[in-house]
């Protein structure tokens, strides 16, 4: 049901509704029913806040007949996709109605198909992060009333303050409105929830480059982090694909999980780091680019990997030894895509072992960079790295 109420159902919602034995929902929507919409004998019952409360006592009414009344389409970034993960199919049915987005993109005259459309309820912005660029469009749908002028902020600092939101309350009811504001002269204090922003983006900004292989200063770090050009080339090897998980092992900055997040859409990722302050920097970097999937584990390995969801490639950044080794082929299922770097000799000797043992490429990378000797210039070597990939 919309901000219209009652007036914007379909026969079918209304039919629901007048059927129901219980009726709940949030309190903005259970306010807009009139009595000759729902029963006279109906239970209504107020959703409480926060949304995950709601779920064990709509449990304990199965066997009822039970209407939710849930804002727009409840299956775009909406109660449908939550509470339908607790019921199988066959003991409920959705009768949606038109969407925020929908409404928004037409008071804005955007093409859905070419606008992002973000739900931001109870995300970060920085889930904006890796497509903000100037020019990009989206729809986004907001907490509360005091979120816009946030968001607002948000993208002044991130370098966007040039940016125009439009800000849209209660669409499709009579309360609605939609007012323009730039993003570095935000000026609105009277916002009402329910609200969504049309965004244009506009401004001086970093934007993500979409190769792999960002700018080391892009994270934060100790130090211990594969240099750009190794990642680069580290993740063109492990070659992530939609929908794949990834094992980071000895994850440090987070860099290798972070970037694979990045270009694998849909895709998880599981960092996995024994030092604390490590797992604390890479769990900001993870908030920083707004990547979602992540799954972070403080642990020693092979014993921290009890448990994991199985992924289609691992890489190794840190921890090597034969033991990871071993507990590696012992719980890895064939075909997972497995890389290891190494820059002592050591590493180097026990991948090269492995490579005769199970195949693969071993690759030796030497990189130098171009720096001032007196008035002169030279090159500087780093520690070359021996990458060895191969399939389990």
């Amino acid at each position: 049901m919309g901000e219209d109420g009652p007036a914007g159902l379909c026969p079918a919602s209304r039919e629901a509704l007048a059927s129901a034995e219980v009726v709940t929902g949030a309190a903005r929507l259970m306010a807009l029913l009139d009595d000759g919409t729902v029963a006279a004998g109906a239970d209504r019952r107020v959703w409480p806040v926060p949304f995950a409360e709601g779920i064990a006592p709509l449990l304990a009414l199965r066997g009822r007949r039970v209407a939710v009344l849930a804002s727009g389409d409840p299956f775009w970034c909406g109660a449908g996709t939550t509470l339908s993960r607790h019921l199988p199919h066959g003991e409920w049915r959705a009768l949606p109605g038109r969407s925020t987005f929908s409404l928004a993109a037409s008071r804005m005259g955007w093409a859905l198909e070419e606008t992002l459309c973000l739900g931001l309820h109870a995300a970060p912005f920085e889930r904006l992060r890796p497509r903000l660029a100037p020019g990009l469009r989206a729809l986004v749908l907001l907490r509360d009333g005091a979120a816009p002028a946030s968001l607002a902020a948000w993208l002044a600092a991130e370098g966007f303050g040039q940016s125009r939101l439009w800000v849209m309350e209660a669409l499709g009811g009579p309360a609605e409105r939609v007012r323009l504001q730039q993003a570095d002269g935000f000026g609105l204090n009277d916002v009402a929830h329910p609200v969504a922003v049309a965004l244009e983006v506009a401004g001086n900004g970093a934007t993500l480059p979409r190769a792999s292989g960002l700018p080391d200063e892009a994270f934060e770090h100790d130090g211990q982090i594969t240099k750009r050009a190794v990642r680069a080339i580290t993740l063109s090897t492990l070659a992530p694909r939609a929908g794949e998980r990834l094992w980071d092992i000895g994850a440090g900055s987070g860099s290798i999980a972070i970037e694979w997040l990045l270009a694998a859409e849909g895709g998880g990722a599981i960092a996995i780091e024994r030092d604390t302050a490590r797992v604390t920097r890479l769990k900001r970097n993870a908030e920083r680019f707004g990547v979602t999937g992540l799954t972070v584990v403080s642990g020693e390995v092979p014993a921290a990997l009890d448990g994991l969801a199985a992924p289609e490639a691992v890489f190794i950044g840190g921890g090597l030894s034969e033991r990871l080794l071993q507990a590696l082929w012992e719980r890895l299922s064939p075909g997972t895509r497995v890389v290891a770097n190494a820059v002592t000799l050591e590493s180097e000797a026990l991948l090269a072992q492995w490579h005769g043992q199970a195949g693969g490429e071993l690759v030796r990378i030497d990189l130098s960079t171009a720096v001032p000797i007196g008035g002169r210039t030279g090159w500087r070597a780093a520690y070359p790295v021996v990458q060895w990939s191969t399939v389990r």
